[in-house]
């Protein structure tokens, strides 16, 4: 199958999933969106209420924010793909369950390895939880590390802005940075021996010392 035919057969299945308890409120799955073949993907954590009822990703509060992010880092929201960790609304928005994130991980599989990208960015602790095991996302947000033959960048959850006025700076400081993550791990990808690990990007002894 190709990789579109792969992401349009999870998307068919997501939308009847009951492998939850989610699917009792549950008016739109949203499977996610974007170009099958896109180099970056952005992985966040649930949809909400508007997601919900369009059947699309982050396209609330939270997404209209996070298209002003993608506008900072030069960023095209057609060029990317966006998802989340969780394809069905935990209800009142609330945090996803252990269960809920086992249940939807394997969509999520099927997704990342149909499109393949370059470079994951995550948004939000449960989605940087899935490639980050143990890592706090106050220490790592806005920073890079290699994961297999591609490199997740962790950055809070557009919407914690929203919550906590106090964290916007530093998310707007993440988002404008970005280009030269993306700039560094294009570099090392593209130097790489092809079925070899891609080799770190150089980082600071501060970054380094938080992993």
């Amino acid at each position: 199958m190709s990789a579109e035919e792969v992401l349009a057969q999870v998307a068919k299945e997501v939308s009847v999933c009951k492998k939850c308890a989610l699917y009792h409120s549950r008016k739109n799955a949203v499977p996610g969106e974007g170009p099958a073949d896109s180099e970056i993907m952005f992985i966040g954590e649930g949809p909400g209420f508007n997601e919900n009822e369009q059947g699309r990703p982050f396209v609330g509060a939270a997404g209209t924010f996070l298209n002003e992010l993608l506008a900072e880092a030069g960023l095209k929201r057609a060029d990317v793909w966006i998802g989340n960790v969780v394809k069905c609304r935990p209800p009142a928005n609330r945090d996803p369950m252990p269960e809920e994130l086992a249940a939807c991980n394997e969509y999520l599989e099927r997704q990342i390895a149909a499109i393949n990208p370059k470079i994951i960015i995550t948004l939000g602790r449960y989605s940087m939880g899935k490639f980050m095991p143990g890592a706090k996302i106050s220490s790592v947000h806005g920073q890079m590390r290699r994961v297999g033959d591609r490199f997740v960048i962790a950055m809070f959850h557009p919407a914690a802005a929203l919550h906590q006025a106090a964290l916007k700076p530093a998310i707007l400081k993440d988002f404008g940075e970005l280009p030269k993550l993306l700039e560094q791990a294009r570099s090392a990808l593209k130097h790489s021996i092809p079925g070899q690990t891609a080799e770190e990007p150089k980082q600071d002894p501060k970054q380094l010392s938080l992993f």
